[in-house]
């Protein structure tokens, strides 16, 4: 069972769009996942603006990858050191902390995710 930053079971961040590493709509992370696709995030428009002039477009839909873009509002599941480097930047979005992954905690601090922790459905955060 994987973890989240608060030491329980790590829920879902979001199945519609269908995010994580694996698209199982989980921040679950393993050895083929270089990005360390963890942070469970609620995009902003500033975060979305940050991330594509930062090189990761977020926003424009890629159908051949049938990926459909993401809008303010949308959780999806971070690379931790882009959402460290956003939070550093002062754009980082907020953060579902039961659905972020332990391995986080390599890249930034608890008490960093928590200035960003948001209420989110089927959360404690």
């Amino acid at each position: 069972m994987a973890m989240n930053v608060l030491g329980t079971e790590l829920l879902d961040c979001s199945r519609d769009p269908l995010t994580g590493f694996y698209r199982n709509g989980c921040c679950d992370t393993g050895a083929g996942d270089h990005g360390v696709h963890t942070v469970c995030a609620i995009m902003t428009a500033e975060f979305l603006e940050f991330s594509k002039a930062a090189g990761n477009d977020l926003s424009t839909p890629m159908p051949q990858y049938g990926f459909d873009g993401l809008k303010p509002g949308d959780q999806w599941c971070l690379c931790a050191p882009r959402w460290k480097e956003a939070y550093d930047a002062g754009a980082a979005p907020e953060v579902v902390l039961n659905a972020t992954h332990a391995a986080s905690l390599e890249w930034m601090s608890l008490r960093e995710l928590q200035e960003h922790a948001a209420d989110a459905p089927g959360t404690d955060a």
